[in-house]
């Protein structure tokens, strides 16, 4: 609502059960309108709508509820709704917005079209995701869609303006609006509750013809009274339902019995591998549905949780601790376990959303995955060709890398696939990796711009090419080299300067030889892998941030233990000793190839430098934190031959120089970098993060110089990269606390 004004004149609800009455109620506490109209049927619920005080008004007729009003709602049976479209239509007002409340709905836009001979723009149609086990007018609950979704399926030509009007009337009444188109709401509703009810219902009348029925509902555990609960729901509504959604149904009933007959099967045949890898996906599909798979089920980015970071400014960090692992090392270790022949064991594996994603991604191509389980996977691999073609695209989430090197294994692959992700990825550029690989013999097809989705077509052969990489970077030359595994001869790629070699290393660890010279790296297609035991090290880039906080924050000293330090990773530790920081490396060893040390880091004070190209591509993810450390520093800190940080997550220069600018800190910004004078007094202020996880956490570092409360907005994707990362900053001494979701 705007300025606390009504959003709608007169409403009526046609249909006083459960949801039209609890609408009803919504509408008139939270004051959306000046006058809620009721129509029913049934006399004695209208009478005892206005008597409780749901609805102000009981017509005599619909025709009597629809006259004059400016929002019509539907609260009818599904097989009712073309009748009483039929009543509606001479009395509803030009201006009038008409929406519904029902479960599918190609069923009612088919019979708007067939009552109004098109389906005007002001008709949205609607479907809130809430119910309950009561119904009639006396179990109407205002409180009945807080929390909840509503999905609304507007028509291409429908009206913005009513469109954002019903959506505010809707959030108004607590709910999380979506919108969808018509057909795919019918499918995803087919799936994720019309079928599990129709389960329920045949599950409790089988059960219930069994001899031993009393004993079988006598000694049910609550699992399954939890499961068939929602067989108490209304028969005749679902009998209307399955009828009226009749082929998305029948389509997930197929599918369904197809993939009980195959459980069936590996039952009867003690086929163990099949039910551990079912089993296991669909534990960990169930787990991650609600935060990893948007754009299914009811989940989509809109409905994401913002979370927000408020810093106090000051103070010092101590202790000893231990980051997350190191996310490169952890997509790679799931993708080439999967491929290898044998069972690799898998310790320190990131359970950040990215690696999540890559770690569902290859359940849903048939791979059997154990865990994770505090860090602790195992993965069954299938070889080098066991892959299966996935039922749906392939969604990554937050993930570049992920998309990058995906982009590369799959397109050697015999079958079709399709690779998405959240918004912020839908908006990053995948041509520097298609290109290349369509030169290998590939068809990828991309969005505009060469942006996401990625659609593969499966059974192309690929030939291996040499390629000049224009811009250094370990996410393309790794999609080639994975490619170049399925491809016939030699696939060499040649780096402008060096980059993480994670891919190159775990290659060799799984014993495919990967030759090497000076720049140039190579693979001979056909070889396999083998399973191995992988330890992931803790992500230099998440140590990144306590480097420099324990740097900046003056009588700091803090410990960083079993630190990943490759050599194409350890930029910043030289970038930051170039400015005069204080870290001693301690207990260094390998472990798995990589090698690991220990970080002893106190506070220094800092000097302005020119920061050495060759060390850029070594720290590339690390430099929105190394900005803050330059602030703080004494002296001109320039960066050169950067560009590759305006394609990450966000343009990572531009939107360091705006952040800093709203705390008061002016920079100068050039086309490869950036140009920052130290002493410059951080003060207090709000920054948008634009959903970067780095740039949210290397603004909480800077709250330790900060002169005043800095706030972060956008900071839900922290959790790609860095879970507990708000817990362990508190831990060591930074002032934050986090709102809108649990860290």
């Amino acid at each position: 609502m705007s300025g606390g004004q009504p959003l709608f004149q007169r409403v009526a609800i046609i249909g006083l059960g459960l949801i039209g009455g609890s609408l009803a109620r919504a509408i008139r506490e939270n004051a959306l309108a000046v006058t809620v109209v009721g129509a029913d049927k049934r006399a004695d619920e209208l009478a005892l709508g206005v008597e409780l005080g749901i609805i102000d008004e009981a017509a005599g007729s619909v025709a009597e509820a629809v006259a004059g009003s400016d929002l019509v709602v539907l609260a009818v049976p599904v097989k009712a709704t073309r009748a009483v479209l039929e009543e509606i239509r001479p009395h509803l007002g030009n201006s009038a917005v008409l929406t519904d409340v029902g479960s599918t709905k190609t069923s009612f836009v088919a019979d708007v079209v067939q009552v109004f001979g098109e389906l005007p723009a002001k008709v949205i149609p609607g479907h809130p995701i809430a119910g309950s086990e009561k119904s009639g007018i006396r179990a109407a609950n205002p409180k009945l869609f807080a929390g909840h979704k509503v999905i609304l399926t507007p028509a291409d030509n429908v009206s913005q303006a009513d469109l954002e009007k019903l959506q505010a009337l809707w959030e108004s009444c607590g709910a999380t609006v979506l919108t969808m188109s018509v057909a795919y709401h019918d499918e995803v509703l087919a799936a994720t509750s019309h079928l599990p009810h129709l389960i329920a219902f045949s599950l409790v009348d089988t059960l219930a013809g069994e001899d031993e029925n009393l004993d079988i509902f006598r000694y049910a555990a609550g699992g399954f009274r939890d499961f068939t609960r929602i067989a108490a729901s209304d028969p005749v509504m679902w009998h209307d339902i399955f009828l009226s959604n009749r082929d998305a149904v029948l389509r997930v009933i197929d599918h369904f019995t197809y993939d009980l007959d195959q459980l069936r099967t590996a039952i009867a045949d003690q086929d163990s591998a099949t039910l551990l890898r079912v089993f296991s996906r669909a534990k960990a599909a169930r787990e991650h549905f609600s935060k990893m798979l948007s754009g299914q089920a009811y989940v989509t980015n809109n409905s994401q949780k913002q979370v927000t970071f408020r810093l106090q400014p000051g103070g010092r960090v101590s202790g000893k601790i231990r980051v997350p692992g190191d996310k490169s090392i952890s997509h790679r270790s799931i993708m080439l376990g999967a491929l290898a022949d044998g069972i690799t064991e898998v310790k320190g594996f990131l359970e950040g959303e990215d690696s999540l994603a890559t770690l569902q991604a290859f359940r849903d191509m048939g791979v059997t995955i154990e865990g994770p389980d505090n860090g602790f996977v195992r993965i069954h691999g299938v070889g080098i060709d066991g892959l299966q073609a996935p039922r749906g695209p392939l969604y990554l989430g937050n993930s570049g890398t992920a998309m990058r090197l995906f982009s590369g294994l799959l397109a050697a692959q015999s079958f079709d696939s399709e690779l998405t992700g959240d918004e912020s990825l839908s908006k990053r550029p995948m041509g520097r990796v298609a290109d290349p690989l369509r030169a290998m013999g590939a068809v990828i097809d991309t969005a505009e711009g060469g942006r996401p989705p990625l659609k593969i077509r499966g059974g192309h052969r690929l030939t291996g090419i040499h390629y000049d990489m224009p811009v250094a970077s370990a996410q393309v030359k790794s999609c080639l080299l994975l490619a170049g595994l399925y491809a016939e001869g030699v696939t060499s790629v040649t780096e402008p300067a060096p980059t993480r070699d994670h891919t190159e290393r775990m290659l060799e660890g799984f014993g495919y030889h990967v030759h090497r010279d000076m720049a140039t790296a190579s693979v001979t297609g056909g070889g396999r892998l083998t399973a191995s035991a992988i330890d992931v090290p803790a992500d230099i880039s998440s140590a990144a941030f306590f480097l420099v906080a324990a740097s900046i924050a003056p009588g700091s000293e803090l410990t960083i233990h079993h630190v990943g330090m490759n050599p194409t990773r350890v930029g910043v530790i030289n970038i930051l000793r170039l400015m005069g920081a204080n870290i001693e490396v301690l207990e260094e060893r390998v472990i798995g190839g990589e090698p690991v040390a220990d970080l002893l880091v106190r506070s220094a004070d800092l000097k302005g430098i020119d920061i050495p190209e060759d060390q850029v591509p070594l720290a590339i993810d690390e430099f929105p934190v190394l900005f803050i450390a330059a602030v703080c520093a004494e002296g001109r800190t320039v960066l050169r031959g950067a560009e590759e940080l305006r394609v990450k997550e966000s343009d990572r220069i531009q939107v360091m120089a705006d952040g800093l600018l709203a705390l008061g800190v002016e920079t100068t910004v050039t086309p490869d970098g950036i140009i920052i004078e130290g002493g410059q007094t951080l003060g207090g202020g709000t920054v948008d993060s634009h959903g970067d996880h780095r740039i949210a956490m290397a603004f909480s570092v800077a709250s330790l110089r900060a002169s005043g409360d800095i706030e972060v907005t956008d900071c839900a994707n922290v959790a790609t990269s860095f879970p507990g990362f708000v817990e362990l900053a508190r831990r060591t001494g930074i002032h934050i606390s986090a709102q809108g979701a649990e860290q």
